[in-house]
């Protein structure tokens, strides 16, 4: 297995860096999860552009530090191309202008060890990392309360649907390594 880009479905892009995401078929996973939140925002998702980039700690270490001035791997990351961010806390962010939505960058070891130390599958956890990435590009945020609750009831809605378990009944939270 190489690295590669896997072109996944219309409008979403998977570049595996970490050959180790191929033992999960992250490129299915990815289409379902971020499909997923994108039809629960009423958004088609072969109308939009998403692309992920499927690396190891040491890239997204370099990422965190580059454009979050954090010195450390973390779970995953959000590149938003549109500034859609709620106006006041907990309200709903923006309907995206158009189909570009930003990049999501997600970490395999960081990942694999949060899923091991929560005793979840390592898909479960990154279908989780990638919905909950999915809505940052949306204009989610979780840095007040009301904002933070408003988006992880949309997760667990979201995971539901998936045949996943609500992520906050316990174990690892998308944030909890300072992601994004």
């Amino acid at each position: 297995m190489g690295t590669g880009r896997v072109a996944v479905s219309d409008g979403i892009e998977v570049i595996v860096e970490a050959p180790e995401w191929e033992t999960i078929g992250l490129g299915q996973l990815a289409a379902r999860a971020i499909g997923a939140a994108l039809r629960d925002a009423g958004l088609d998702p072969a109308r939009a552009e998403v692309a992920v980039l499927a690396c190891a700690d040491a890239r997204i270490g370099a990422l965190n530090g580059q454009f979050r001035d954090k010195d450390a791997a973390t779970n995953v990351l959000a590149f938003p191309a549109q500034e859609l961010g709620p106006q006041s806390p907990g309200a709903a962010p923006a309907a995206p202008a158009g189909p570009a939505l930003g990049d999501i960058a997600i970490a395999w070891e960081t990942c694999a060890r949060e899923a091991a130390d929560a005793g979840k599958p390592v898909a479960d956890h990154a279908t989780h990392l990638l919905v909950h990435a999915t809505l940052h590009l949306l204009g989610y945020r979780h840095d007040a309360a009301a904002d933070a609750a408003r988006m992880e009831g949309r997760e667990a809605r979201i995971l539901a649907a998936l045949g996943l378990p609500d992520p906050y009944d316990g174990g690892p939270t998308p944030g909890s390594t300072g992601g994004n």
